[in-house]
């Protein structure tokens, strides 16, 4: 059976450096950072009291109030990403086979927040009153419900459902949706995820398991991938969608292609519910998978979006895999991690990384590492790699490699390319 091409036809997203793709996108070549103190909730008593929050976003705005009301955030975040994917990707919605296209979304967590507030009401007040629930509480919590509500919206009666495997959740969703694409079981399938977790449970999770930075007086600053420095990871939130499209399919309606997507790659570390392996064993496997599924060398990349989450065993891991397997060719590549600038999006981080990634294939432009400064070099790291710190580079960017790593030691990878008819 011969494989279909599957490409890139509409991007959307919400995240903290921006309310669009476009958007999102100038800011992160910029080197904007978009981490701040907390204002979801009051976490002046939170060892972490910062993240990387969506900004300027008023739901009312995208979705009507008695709608949104029944939506979790995380939800709300996931509709307006794949309302701009899907008018960015240009289809008549009137004139295309609904069967024949699909929804699948990498949810990390979901409605934490619905869950949060629903039992905090039932603790103060269900001893007493009895139990009172919102009619709406499993709907607006559960992982799956975006994905159901973006197929409902558009009349999407294709595959649809949600991946979970932790923050490589969007990045599974991706890969899933190709595979789907290129055995023909559809034409085409919005796909990407979301994450809204800023609220106490989740940020007060995390810092029990000291994964957050808690460099509460310079949060701008607390995201340093590959700095010595780097004390964990900065909370993000929002959602990235992408339309992925068979080949044939997209050039018959005259497509706008943003890239190809050329292969994807899946592993377990199997070593730690929460570390990585110390020397990059699953990431080593999933990026050789990847390009093995693409039939490519390593030769043949020329930027790593890395998930460089700035913790300080998961940064040194990812190193060493990129040198075990890029060998001499690692110091041709450019290494970037944009968590430095929108903080680690969880369950989203692999929807907005495989954007960006074919932004910079697209523009022939890497984002940068920000937050490095000279003199905070960690000696178990090689700066001889090119980490693109601070400031983005014009290159040529023929393939980029995505990766995204999850607790549980889920490691999920993709390579897009430059199309070529």
């Amino acid at each position: 059976m011969e494989l279909k091409r599957v490409v890139v036809t509409g991007m959307g997203a919400l995240t903290p450096v921006g309310n669009t793709a476009p958007e999102t996108w100038e800011n992160l070549k910029k080197g904007m950072s978009g981490a701040g103190p907390i204002t979801h909730f009051d976490a002046s008593k939170f060892k972490a009291q910062f993240a990387c929050e969506v900004k300027n976003f008023k739901v009312t705005d995208h979705i009507d109030r008695k709608e949104a009301r029944k939506m979790d955030l995380y939800e709300q975040y996931a509709i307006v990403a794949a309302r701009e994917a899907v008018s960015d990707s240009g289809m008549d919605l009137d004139t295309v086979d609904k069967n024949r296209i699909g929804v699948i979304l990498g949810v990390g967590i979901g409605g934490i927040h619905t869950f949060e507030e629903e039992a905090g009401n039932y603790a103060l007040n269900g001893a007493e009153a009895g139990p009172k629930y919102n009619p709406f509480f499993i709907p607006k919590m559960i992982a799956d419900i975006a994905s159901g509500q973006i197929s409902i919206m558009y009349g999407f009666h294709g595959p649809n459902y949600t991946t979970t495997s932790a923050c490589a959740s969007s990045t599974n969703a991706l890969a899933d949706a190709f595979n789907l694409i290129r055995l023909g079981k559809a034409n085409a399938i919005v796909t990407g995820g979301a994450e809204a977790a800023i609220w106490p449970a989740g940020v007060g999770g995390f810092t029990a398991m000291h994964a957050l930075s808690t460099r509460n007086d310079d949060p701008e600053h607390a995201s340093r991938p590959f700095s010595k420095s780097r004390d964990g990871f900065v909370m993000g939130e929002g959602a990235a969608c992408l339309v992925l499209e068979e080949l044939e399919h997209a050039k018959a309606r005259g497509a706008r292609i943003y890239c190809e997507v050329a292969g994807v790659g899946m592993s377990a570390d199997a070593h730690h519910i929460t570390a990585s392996h110390p020397e990059g064993l699953g990431a080593h496997l999933v990026m050789s998978s990847a390009l093995e599924d693409a039939g490519m060398k390593p030769e043949d990349i020329d930027y790593i979006n890395v998930h460089g989450t700035s913790t300080p065993v998961g940064d040194i891991s990812e190193v060493k895999a990129i040198l075990k397997l890029f060998g001499e060719h690692a110091y041709k590549l450019n290494i970037s991690s944009t968590k430095s600038m929108t903080g680690h999006l969880l369950g989203a981080a692999g929807a907005v990384e495989a954007m960006v990634s074919c932004l910079a294939v697209r523009d022939d432009i890497v984002p940068p590492t920000i937050n490095h400064e000279a003199g905070d070099e960690d000696e178990e790291i090689d700066y001889k790699l090119n980490f693109t710190f601070n400031k983005a580079q014009e290159r040529p960017v023929r393939a980029a490699l995505s990766n995204t790593f999850g607790f549980g030691g889920h490691n999920a990878c993709c390579i897009v390319k430059k199309y070529v008819d």
